[in-house]
């Protein structure tokens, strides 16, 4: 039976069979709008049933609704017990506009080190580590003693309806685990005292409220007459955006700001000072201590107006709100009582989506995964943090039936983690570097051989060429695969100045032409008495010169 070691040599040497495995995960778009039909993640269960039986690896697919698949598998151990959980999920996002896009975003696209494509990070990257993870211990004969499972829901998306959450209500033992590994952490941190990776213990809650802003409607050619909603609305949003929540640093993190060289302990009243300091040099780190120690209100959807010539009566206004482990929903409705008082016409409801959730941090599968990212990275001296999650994942199904979960996707320290733009335009996978690499690094490092063997990286792939620098990627230097297909605008700030602003005189000249037919037809029209003269682009029927026009109200 190999050791660790050939089975990291083995990582390496499959890297582009790995590497086809993304892709082809990737090119299923199961894409989870929220509103039914919608996921079509069963195609996605049946290409990994049968990706596995391809190893012999049996497999059984539970669907909550027509086409919203759970893929179900595992390996048997000796003792019969379940001892560890692989989560992970199938659907993802919607692509909002996908001409901004480097790279169409269900292609999978390999450039610059890194797989373009929607769900490339989050989350297939992830469950094709695990799958490949299985394939490994299968093909070695590696008998294990407890059960490994592996579970990859529907629906995390949008609340896990017809995933985690259908399966810990309606299928809880194939969910029962003493451990479990998922999404939520596993990104290295900079720390001046060294490598620092977060261990995701826990998640922040998670709710949604919808306000409703009433006025009274009118003829918008005399608004007078009623009470525009809108404006009402804008008073909301002012005291939202100038709403100041409370702060706290009650958080596990909080407790390790020594590992960053901060020597305040941290409070209430100087946190914000702490994360001003930190800010110009370790923006993400700052970023983190921002989110974990307040309540976040954010609107993020509005929906109003019947017609474009009607005062509106009626607006709604949808609010994401992340609060802190101790924050309950009472809280939550004495700041909104606070922030609206006084706003006539307004009234909130509010949809309790996730409850925060955490796990212990000191515990046997916390200390597994520290040694084998010690083993895997051939280092010793790296630093770990328990921290809480600010969105919520699936984890949160599973920590309340008793299974210790944490969120970790093993992300290499010399990659940008910021890169894979999850959510958003060109998400992209990062991939890890081969070990041989890794231990060249550690060498340059002044760190021996024995100690930096290289990344035994889930996502193990070979770098193309040396490390490049990417202009639509702000200079940093980096040559790591890079997952996804959401550009950020990358194409527009990789074309030159000159040919953008030729663009742009190009629209305005068009523009100009049109308004300039225009008024010839129309002058056309008054001359030769045209009844039914239509402007070739806006279909508008020109009026004859001596048909009355009575102006109403439109």
């Amino acid at each position: 039976m190999p050791d660790l070691e050939k089975l990291f040599e083995q990582v390496d040497a499959q890297r582009d069979e790995i590497v086809k495995l993304e892709q082809d995960l990737v090119r299923i778009p199961s894409v989870n709008t929220g509103f039914m039909p919608t996921g079509n993640e069963t195609p996605v269960c049946e290409y990994v049933r049968d990706w596995l039986a391809a190893d012999g690896i049996e497999s059984e697919i539970l669907e909550a609704a027509p086409n919203r698949g759970n893929i179900i598998s595992g390996l048997t151990g000796s003792s019969g017990e379940m001892g560890l959980l692989f989560m992970s999920h199938t659907d993802v996002v919607p692509v909002e506009e996908e001409d901004k896009w480097t790279y169409p975003p269900f292609s999978a696209t390999i450039a610059n080190n890194r797989i373009y494509g929607r769900g490339a990070s989050d989350c297939k990257g992830l469950l094709t580590a695990q799958l490949y993870a299985m394939r490994l211990l299968k093909r070695n004969g590696i008998q294990l003693k407890d059960s490994l499972g592996l579970v990859s829901g529907a629906d995390e998306e949008h609340g896990g309806r017809y995933g985690f959450g259908w399966l810990a209500e309606h299928h809880p033992e194939k969910l029962r685990a003493p451990f479990a590994v998922n999404e939520g952490g596993g990104t290295p941190i900079d720390s001046p005292s060294g490598l620092t990776y977060i261990l995701g213990v826990g998640e922040k809650g998670r709710l949604q409220v919808e306000i409703e802003v009433k006025g009274t409607s009118a003829h918008a050619s005399v608004p007078w007459q009623g009470t525009n909603a809108m404006y009402r609305l804008n008073q909301v949003l002012r005291r939202i955006e100038d709403y100041e929540p409370e702060r706290d640093t009650s958080t596990s993190l909080f407790d390790y700001l020594s590992n960053f060289a901060i020597e305040h302990k941290p409070s209430a009243a100087n946190v914000d000072e702490i994360i001003s300091e930190i800010e110009p040099d370790n923006p993400r780190f700052a970023s983190m201590m921002r989110a974990l120690s307040r309540m976040t209100l954010t609107p993020t959807m509005i929906r109003g107006g019947i017609k474009s010539n009607s005062v509106p009566e009626t607006i709604n206004l949808t609010c994401d709100v992340r609060t802190l482990p101790h924050q309950t929903e009472d809280y939550l409705r004495e700041q909104l009582d606070e922030i609206l008082k006084g706003i006539p016409g307004v009234s909130y409801e509010i949809d309790y989506m996730a409850v925060p959730n955490s796990s212990d941090f000191q515990t046997e599968l916390s200390r597994s995964i520290q040694e084998s990212t010690a083993l895997a990275l051939g280092r010793n001296d790296i630093q770990w943090v328990p921290a809480i999650s600010t969105g919520f994942t699936d984890s949160r199904f599973t920590r309340p039936l008793g299974t210790v979960t944490y969120g970790f996707s093993g992300s290499h320290p010399d990659d940008d983690p910021m890169l894979s733009h999850v959510h958003g335009t060109d998400s992209r996978r990062v991939r890890s570097l081969p070990r041989a690499q890794s231990r060249n690094r550690g060498r340059r490092a002044g760190i021996g051989p024995d100690q930096a063997s290289g990344a035994a990286g889930q996502e193990g792939a070979p770098l193309d060429r040396p490390h490049q620098r990417s202009s639509h990627e702000g200079g940093r230097e980096h040559g790591r695969w890079r997952s996804g297909a959401d550009r950020d605008h990358a194409g527009d700030l990789r074309r030159p100045r000159r040919h953008h602003a030729r663009r742009i005189g190009r629209h305005t000249a068009r523009r100009d032409r049109t308004a300039a037919d225009r008024r010839h037809l129309r002058a056309l029209g008054r001359r030769q008495g045209h009844r039914d003269r239509r402007h070739p682009r806006t279909r508008r029927t020109l009026r004859h010169p001596r048909q009355p026009h009575h102006p109403r109200p439109a």
